[in-house]
């Protein structure tokens, strides 16, 4: 294993359980939020409620309030180095998989130009796309919020159709996820943590606490909370090459978007509080709706045929067929790759024989020739004939002669 390959790997990992940490917390946070129980006997006049559970063998005795001047407990647990781990080891991902040269952010067929150029782009997207957040949602958010989440939807699909206008389909969504998981960190880091710091310096100095601060950590931890099921699609994104890759990929991305935080809105108005759950069908019955919106999205979107290429009305040779894998694919899906990245075949896909070849027409029809997303960012420039010809020997029965 390549060092680079052994960081992918490292990094990819961490990702991962630290995700799950980070999304667990927040959807356990939040649902405690909305279970509050707030006619408790007893609770004191900063109290916002309290609730018990059952876990583990025990039961759990939870209290959400504001502290009084001077009450600051001698331990505090923090809920925030899963959020800073979690985007730390994705943008260093993007770096090792993207920046670093393994995948470029740039295909000719999209846009054309130099990967530094790209890498630029990239970088100052994220700084650029904080800064526009905070701002409205320091100015108009605090006075208009409905309206400050109408301008941040539409510039976040924006955004979208911008990406992949420049980038590939891939990395396209991946500066997506990246954009969003830094507008993300930013919240816990900017305005959350500060938040939280506020009410523990003015409890340590006897002072009474500012509810204005746990209202504004609030409203940007419920924004993350939204933005949490769009997420989790684009990490995996790069498993699904007829959303990444497809013609339509930024309106396959938007509707997927908007099913996950359909789905994530209903979960979330599902408790009325202490304790009360809405009717099943109130909120489970528009749940499925919205899930069924984003896959209906998949399922239709990549299935639109928009590339007009040449047509080939003769029959099409095996020598020909495999000529042309030979010059495009085995660069990268042979025994030896010559590729200057992939020194193993990806996937363990060769086609060093033609039982080989034949053994996966299927999947040279569907990637190199429907999809159009192999080669990779086509590295190896393959022709929009010869796809073609591709296509005609396998539907012309991928016969070896």
């Amino acid at each position: 294993m390549r060092f680079s390959e052994l960081l992918d790997v490292l990094f990819r990992w961490a990702h991962l359980i630290a995700g799950i940490m980070w999304v667990g917390n927040s959807m356990l946070f939040n649902w405690l939020d909305r279970n509050l129980e707030k006619q408790h006997p007893g609770l004191s006049r900063l109290s916002q409620g309290k609730i018990f559970m059952l876990h583990s063998g025990a039961f759990y005795d939870v209290e959400k309030k504001l502290l009084e001047p001077g009450e600051m407990p001698k331990t505090l647990h923090w809920f925030k180095w899963q959020n800073f781990t979690t985007w730390a080891t994705g943008i260093s991902l993007f770096v090792i998989v993207y920046y670093m040269g393994k995948v470029p952010l740039v295909d000719p067929a999209v846009k054309d130009y130099s990967n530094a150029v790209a890498i630029a782009m990239s970088v100052g997207i994220l700084f650029c796309a904080w800064l526009l957040y905070d701002t409205l949602w320091d100015t108009i958010g605090q006075k208009n919020p409905r309206f400050a989440t109408i301008v941040s939807i539409v510039g976040l699909f924006a955004s979208i159709f911008a990406f992949t206008k420049f980038f590939n389909g891939p990395a396209a969504y991946m500066q997506t996820g990246v954009m969003i998981g830094t507008i993300m960190t930013g919240n816990v880091w900017m305005v959350i943590v500060p938040s939280q710091k506020g009410l523990v310096e003015a409890t340590q100095s006897g002072k009474e606490q500012d509810a204005s601060l746990s209202i504004r950590a609030k409203q940007r931890s419920i924004h993350n909370n939204y933005l949490t099921f769009p997420l989790l699609f684009i990490m995996l994104s790069n498993h699904f090459p007829a959303a990444t890759g497809h013609p339509l990929n930024w309106l396959v991305l938007i509707s997927v978007m908007i099913g996950g935080a359909g789905v994530r809105h209903f979960m979330n108005i599902r408790y009325r509080g202490e304790g009360k759950e809405l009717v099943k069908g109130a909120w489970l019955a528009p749940a499925f709706a919205m899930g069924a919106f984003g896959i209906a999205g998949l399922l239709v979107i990549t299935r639109i045929q928009l590339h007009t290429g040449p047509v080939v009305n003769g029959p099409v040779s095996f020598s020909r067929a495999q000529e042309i894998i030979v010059q495009r694919c085995m660069v990268c899906h042979s025994t030896h790759p010559t590729d200057d990245v992939f020194k193993v075949a990806p996937n363990n896909v060769k086609f060093d024989t033609p039982e080989a070849i034949v053994l996966m027409k299927d999947r040279i029809l569907e990637r190199a020739v429907r999809q159009r997303t192999m080669p990779l960012v086509n590295k190896t420039k393959i022709t929009d004939l010869e796809r073609a010809e591709l296509g005609a020997w396998i539907e012309q029965g991928a016969k070896l002669q």
